[in-house]
């Protein structure tokens, strides 16, 4: 008889990569996580993995049972979270990815809260600036700022006027000036933030006569959003940063906006690979978000 057990182990070696990493995931050796998917492979009569002393791959059949399998795990957790609502509860596996410097120090205590209330919920948590693919990566929903580029995935708004801020710390100001306008960016220190091999180094302001894109340069850049920001509150320079991000640090005065309402636009969204992933847990999940944002934030 195949065990359920058997069968997530398999996916998670899939998606994890191997034994060891699969084995992390649910506190077992990497022996143990060998032998669920060996136990597998002997009740369906298989090889699911090409195995060498360097390399594991997904064999022929394998590549043909893993949609079965996911189908299989996900039809038992939709079981189980149907019976949890019908008892009025939110239950259940809750895989979200958030950026580096918002999840950190916006959502981390935020989703603490959310837990409290749902203790149903098991987190699972991804803090990265690196764009997560939700069409390969096993994502509920990950937080995302900007306009989608990608027409088919779902977005759901929870802060949609927030907008980018260029700002520095008092100190900074006070050494070096407050810039009059954002052409006088460049001749500031900008901190910049890159992501993959792309700079921002092209900063975008909305002008009463249109809107004006400024090269900036500066002595630091960062493919980490949570390292700009503490390299700002430093006084080592102009950093532009999404309000979600800098709220507080703008209403306490550790940072000063150099441009009110000038900033481009920089939406904030909750995103699903697709409508079947918009579980209670995540349409809770939006609302709890968005009740937060509108107050700490907007």
């Amino acid at each position: 008889m195949i065990r359920l057990d058997d069968v997530q182990l398999f996916v998670q070696t899939v998606d994890a990569g191997s034994f060891s990493a699969a084995a992390r995931l649910n506190g077992v050796t990497p022996a143990m996580a060998s032998n669920a998917v060996q136990r597998l492979e002997r009740e369906l009569n298989v090889r699911l993995f090409v195995r060498s002393t360097r390399s594991m791959r997904l064999s022929d059949d394998g590549e043909r049972y893993l949609p079965h399998a996911r189908a299989m795990l996900a039809s038992v957790a939709e079981g189980t979270r149907s019976l949890a609502e019908g008892r009025g509860e939110i239950t259940g596996l809750l895989r979200l990815a958030v950026p580096s410097d918002l999840g950190r120090n916006v959502l981390l205590p935020w989703l603490d809260a959310f837990q409290a209330e749902h203790p149903g919920i098991t987190l699972q948590l991804r803090v990265s600036d690196r764009t997560a693919d939700l069409h390969r990566h096993p994502i509920d929903a990950a937080v995302r700022y900007g306009v989608l580029e990608d027409s088919s995935l779902v977005a759901q708004p929870l802060l949609p006027d927030n907008r980018r801020v260029a700002c520095a710390s008092p100190d900074y100001v006070a050494r070096h000036g407050a810039p009059a306008h954002p052409d006088d960016l460049r001749e500031h220190n900008c901190l910049c933030f890159v992501l993959g091999e792309l700079v921002h180094d092209r900063w975008t302001f909305a002008l009463p006569q249109g809107s004006c894109t400024i090269k900036v340069t500066g002595n630091r850049v960062s493919d980490d959003g949570e390292v700009t920001h503490r390299w700002g509150l430093a006084g080592h320079g102009v950093i532009y940063k999404s309000r979600a991000d800098i709220a507080h640090d703008l209403a306490t005065g550790r940072l000063v906006d150099l441009f009110p309402g000038l900033g481009e636009l920089a939406p904030l969204s909750l995103v699903s690979a697709h409508r079947t992933q918009l579980t209670p847990a995540v349409q809770r999940l939006k609302e709890f978000l968005r009740e937060r944002l509108a107050r700490d934030v907007a």
